[in-house]
């Protein structure tokens, strides 16, 4: 999970996600998505890769990217805890006031 939230925290990385969510996109599309160029996205691709975030698939002369859920539902999981616990803590707080 750490791994995950070391990937997202580069704003780049974070949009590619974003961009993923509509389906699988080539590195060109994420490219134009983005307004950057096909190197950077590669590089950013490679990290969220590696992270478990994405996967390729290879299609003639390009590769498609899309995003995997597991990775995803384990972030969100945790976050889970966390919402919890401050819900719990707000509602003693409006009890006081």
């Amino acid at each position: 999970m750490l791994q995950t939230l070391t990937a997202l925290a580069e704003p780049n990385r974070l949009r590619i996600v974003e961009l993923l969510r509509s389906g699988p996109r080539s590195v060109n599309d994420i490219a134009d998505g983005l307004g950057t160029y096909q190197v950077q996205v590669s590089k950013h691709l490679r990290v969220l890769k590696e992270a478990g975030l994405v996967d390729v698939e290879p299609r003639a002369q390009q590769r498609l990217y899309a995003l995997r859920p597991e990775p995803l539902r384990e972030l969100h999981e945790w976050l889970e805890r966390y919402r919890n616990l401050w819900d719990a803590r707000f509602d003693e707080m409006d009890e006081l006031i």
